[in-house]
């Protein structure tokens, strides 16, 4: 959820008159609920629990809940109390101090929640009832056990709130029992509140909420999972919800799990391939699957990446090695690993900076967590938007986590608020924001090829227009010096490819020399090495050697270099060069086996010509 979150809990589980049976859930539901609400990770609600509190005091922090919101806030009230119905059908919420008999006067009536609800100005607002319902009669009326539903939800449905405003109200129970002797609440006559709660807590803290994978926990996802857990605790208790919401409303994270994405199968004659006995076509199948993870389709990308992963863990070294090189090209490359906003001045609008992600469409989708509570993240077209809270004074330093298919990463954020008149601009060329509220020195690095993954996808990072410079601190690499390893890459491959192509020439021309010397001795006779000498074998044999040797080592100094490349150089040219090296490594590794066989047939056959 990226939009300012408030939370009001209301849980009263002890009452004054004895017509109201106590309850022992409220209390520990109340603080289980504000925890993961209010964690950063989760739910990043600033969250207000009030209990047992009397009728005066609930309703005049009820109407304070709801006043003086702004358009973007997302609101949510929970009670978790006795639920009362009077004898003109209208519904009220108990407090400590509720008598049965004078509900206008000591309870909360849902007709005025319903009415705060209607003239708040907060974009978006959820109410979770949990309560045990019951029907409240005079004293001294005949002793009747009536039953029958009432739909609680009629309660809050006849006026709709205007202006377009988003709503829902999700219910414990639908139904109210009405089950009073007299001013006594039966015993049997509530279920259990915890159950509902709990479920709550359970799906938003364990993440199991999530029930699309997508790493947000969603209203529908929450009412889904807390439907099934209650249905499963207690068949006889029913949640109910009623919704006038447009868009879906994201109320948690889910921050244990990564994102899922319902792979598609790769074809049966590829899968073929990847089993098959022959290496060759093994690496063969592995290079199409590599192209595969690049693919714009993600569930078609994820099934290339999952019989990646298994050719990887199970095949021979060579060809395992090829599926690592290629899973690396999804890795969570973010443009930056650190975000510093400089000093900000205290109170000032949310500072902004935005994060891009690099790569192909499946390592760019990936879902973006704040670790602190002053941090906000808002996805984007090609990443998300960190911004700082500056209410918060004093040195900043959080988190950003990002989670994808295979792996997560993190970029780092500080910040310094302080007073505005300690907010000087600054020479510094870090690329980070100082002064005025306005500024924002940054530029969007576009990630290279490829779509937006979707509302999840999640990218880290935009350049300083200013570039970096060296050390830890900075926050984008220079153009300038990107470019310098990424030259150096593809000339160090080319003349890998080069000294390869030497050496494979020369190795076949001294085994052409050496038959030949072969065949001669055995035509005239004489020494085998004088034979050898006239057609050049040996030096043709150290120029296969020493060529193969230098393309190997030149073919790891380019492989390093792409290492530091894949994160922020085009694919094309990462790709052309690995391209180059890993052909450059087929032929030198063949050559200089078949050039020191050779040599060692020679020096054991030669003496004994």
């Amino acid at each position: 959820m990226t939009n300012p979150g408030h939370a009001l809990i209301i849980a009263n589980d002890r009452y004054s008159d004895q017509g109201l049976k106590q309850l022992k859930a409220p209390a520990q539901d109340a603080t289980a609920l504000a925890g993961v609400l209010h964690d950063p990770q989760i739910g990043d609600f600033e969250v207000d629990v009030l209990r047992n509190a009397p009728a005066d005091t609930m309703r005049r922090r009820v109407q304070g809940f709801f006043s003086d919101r702004r358009r973007d806030d997302t609101l949510v009230l929970h009670f978790s109390c006795h639920g009362l119905k009077s004898e003109s059908g209208e519904l009220y919420f108990a407090a400590s101090d509720t008598e049965p008999r004078l509900l206008d006067a000591t309870a909360i009536p849902a007709q005025f929640v319903r009415g705060c609800m209607s003239r708040t100005r907060a974009g978006r607002t959820v109410l979770f009832l949990d309560c045990c319902y019951g029907g409240a009669f005079s004293r001294g009326s005949a002793s009747v056990r009536a039953t029958g539903d009432v739909n609680v939800l009629e309660s809050f449905t006849r006026d709709r709130p205007p202006g377009g405003r988003g709503w829902a109200v999700i219910t414990a129970s639908n139904s109210m029992e009405f089950a009073f002797e007299g001013d006594e609440l039966a015993e049997n006559a509530a279920p259990r509140p915890s159950v509902f709660t709990h479920a709550v807590v359970q799906g938003l803290e364990t993440g199991e909420a999530d029930l699309d994978a997508d790493g947000e926990v969603s209203l529908d996802d929450l009412y889904e999972y807390v439907f099934e857990h209650v249905q499963e605790q207690n068949p006889n208790q029913t949640p109910s919800k009623t919704v006038e919401m447009q868009g879906e409303l994201h109320l948690a994270h889910n921050r244990r799990g990564r994102i899922k994405i319902a792979a598609h199968p790769s074809p049966p004659s590829l899968l073929a391939a990847v089993h098959s006995d022959n290496a060759f076509t093994r690496q063969g199948a592995v290079l199409e699957l590599r192209s595969r993870l690049h693919n714009e389709s993600l569930p078609l990308a994820e099934g290339a990446r999952q019989a990646l992963e298994e050719v990887a863990s199970n095949d021979i070294r060579q060809i395992a090695d090829e599926a690592c090189r290629a899973l690396r090209d999804i890795r969570l490359a973010p443009s930056v690993d650190r975000l510093d906003f400089g000093l900000v001045p205290k109170g000032s609008p949310l500072q902004e900076k935005s994060v891009t992600m690099n790569g192909p469409p499946l390592a760019r989708h990936c879902v973006a967590q704040p670790t602190q509570p002053w941090l906000r993240v808002e996805p984007t077209a090609n990443g998300f938007t960190v911004r700082v809270d500056t209410n918060a004074e004093g040195r900043l330093s959080g988190d950003v986590t990002l989670k994808g298919v295979a792996d997560e990463a993190v970029v780092h954020v500080e910040a310094v608020v302080g007073p505005a008149s300690e907010s000087e601009p600054s020479d510094d060329t870090t690329g980070t924001s100082h002064g005025a509220a306005q500024d924002r020195d940054t530029v969007v690095v576009e990630p290279s090829g490829g779509r937006p993954a979707g509302r999840t996808t999640a990218a880290t990072g935009r350049n300083s227009a200013q570039g970096t410079g060296d050390g830890p601190g900075r926050t984008g690499p220079q153009p300038g010096r990107a470019a310098l390893p990424s030259h150096r890459a593809s000339a160090l491959a080319g003349a890998a490819l080069a000294l390869a192509a030497t050496a494979a020439v020369t190795v076949v021309l001294s085994i052409q020399g050496i038959v030949a010397a072969a065949l001669e001795r055995s035509g005239q006779g004489g020494d085998l090495d004088h034979y050898v000498h006239r057609h050049g074998v040996l030096p043709l044999l150290t120029v296969t050697l020493i060529t193969a040797v230098l393309a190997l080592v030149a073919g790891a100094f380019a492989r390093r270099d792409l290492e530091t490349l894949d994160r922020r150089d085009a694919e094309p040219a990462v790709h052309g060069t690995r391209s180059m090296t890993s052909v450059a490594k087929g032929l030198a590794v063949p050559a200089l086996i078949m050039a020191v066989i050779v040599l060692i047939g020679y020096l054991i056959a030669a003496p004994q010509a």
